[in-house]
Parts: structure tokens; C-alpha cells; sequence
């Protein structure tokens, strides 16, 4: 249910343990608002929008019109961001929904449309893209590619896992010069690694920005609007007592 739109994306926090860029202020522009406020979305979708946060999250994402954006692991048809992002970019800009054939097995998921497909014919700009995670590639470069609490996955055996490396690196290659990957997660406690991804599905974000970094990409900001001090961090994702509520962390990395 769209709820009175905020202006205002919660600056980071002066002392941040990962030392890294602060979240930069952001309104959220009259198509961010019309894509929130759309209601033709999912019944379901709408009401995760307050606890996601989505208008201030697209805002600080700054997707806008015209713009060619990646929606990685975009999940349950037609995906929660998949759709507002459709909206925002209209027309002339473009959706690609890339599927891991990982996910595919793993789901056994069937009936699914080829690669390449427009799987929606209310969202013509959304083209669905399917390949194994470690051959990521875009047919063209693109400004944004996202991903929303899936980053975790790519290093569980069920993925492969995946060579985050290459990975992280074909990300690179796909996105225009000054492009970003924008990564949103479920925090894992400081000094963990990547211990936690398989178990409680849970990453720490100094293990995401090592590998990011590593690959070439510049943290540039961060925002803490999903920060949760309530979650202990050391409970799974689906637990019923902090699932919705999970401490989130989103880091916007930059190609020079």
C-alpha cells in the first residue's frame, strides 16, 4: 500500500566499521513516486513496499528514465523491482531480467519463455535474459545492474558456487563507463566472511566490498535506511522473528 512519500535517504553513520563512502541525500523524483504508487503491481509486492522501503531505495538506486538496468535473480515473477523499474525507465529504456540456469534447476522451474523473450506484455521494456551465473553477460552495456538479498547466494553450493571473481567481473564489463552494481543484502555479523551464507543466509558486507573492489569497482556510497539494531544477526533469514526486518545493507560500487 503507497504510503506518504519521505524525502529523505538516512545519511551514513559518521563512524561506519567498513570506512566506506556515506549515503548521499535523495528526493524521490515524480517517477519514482508514480512507479510506487502503481496499481497495477501486485497485491502481495505492495504491501512489502514500507517495509522495503521502496521509494527511498529506488531513490537512492537514482534509476531513472531512458536508463538500461539489470534486475539479477529478479525472483517471483514478475519481480518485486523488476516492475517499478520497468515503470521508471519507460519506453526508451530497458529491464533485463537475468535468470542463473542455477536457479532454474534448483526450482525446477518449467514453462519458462527463451532467452531473450519479452515475458510480460504490460512491461514490453522488460526483456528476460537466462544463463548459467558464472557466463553473466548483457547484449549491450547497460548503467545499473541490481541485486536485492541475492548476492549471499552466489556463494552456496547450490550456485556452484560461482567464481565471484569472474563473476564480479563480467558485472564490470557489462555496465557503460560510470556505471554502477548496486547490491542489497542481508547483514551478516562484522568478521564473518562468508560463513553464514549457506546456513543463515546472512553475508557480511566487508567480505562483499573486498570482492567488488577487487574486480575494479569503486565504493561510492551506502545507505543505512535498512539497518535494523533489533536483529541479533545471528538468526536465518526466515526466522518469524526478524523475517521482513532483517539489518540490510545496500552498497552503490562504481566503474570508473
Amino acid at each position: 500500500m503507497p504510503k506518504p512519500l519521505t524525502i529523505t535517504i538516512l545519511a551514513a553513520l559518521a563512524a561506519s566499521v567498513l570506512g566506506g563512502a556515506p549515503a548521499a541525500l535523495a528526493a524521490e523524483p515524480a517517477y519514482v513516486a508514480r512507479a510506487v504508487a502503481d496499481t497495477g503491481r501486485p497485491e502481495k509486492d505492495r504491501a512489502r513496499d514500507s517495509a522495503r522501503k521502496l521509494g527511498e531505495t529506488l531513490a537512492f538506486i537514482g534509476v531513472k528514465p531512458g536508463m538500461k538496468i539489470v534486475d539479477f535473480m529478479p525472483g517471483q515473477p514478475p519481480g518485486y523491482w523488476t516492475l517499478p523499474f520497468s515503470d521508471i525507465v519507460g519506453p526508451k529504456g530497458v529491464v533485463y531480467q537475468f535468470l542463473p540456469t542455477e536457479i532454474v534447476t534448483r526450482f525446477k522451474l518449467t514453462g519458462l519463455p527463451p532467452s531473450g523473450a519479452h515475458p510480460d506484455k504490460a512491461h514490453p521494456n522488460v526483456v528476460l535474459l537466462i544463463g548459467p551465473v558464472n557466463d553473466f553477460s548483457t547484449p549491450e552495456k547497460v548503467d545499473i545492474v541490481w541485486t536485492a538479498q541475492n548476492y549471499h547466494d552466489l556463494h552456496d553450493p547450490f550456485m556452484g558456487p560461482a567464481d565471484m571473481a569472474k563473476f564480479d567481473k563480467a558485472v564490470f564489463d557489462s555496465l557503460k563507463p560510470g556505471g554502477y552494481f548496486i547490491i542489497l543484502d542481508h547483514r551478516a555479523p562484522a568478521g564473518s566472511g562468508t560463513a553464514d551464507t549457506n546456513t543463515l543466509h546472512r553475508i557480511d558486507p566487508a567480505a562483499v566490498r573486498k570482492e567488488v573492489e577487487g574486480v575494479g569497482f569503486k565504493l561510492v556510497a551506502q545507505s543505512h535506511i535498512l539497518d535494523n539494531p533489533a536483529d541479533p544477526l545471528t538468526n536465518k533469514v526466515f526466522d518469524p522473528s526478524i523475517r521482513g526486518h532483517t539489518s540490510q545493507f545496500i552498497f552503490k560500487f562504481q566503474k570508473p
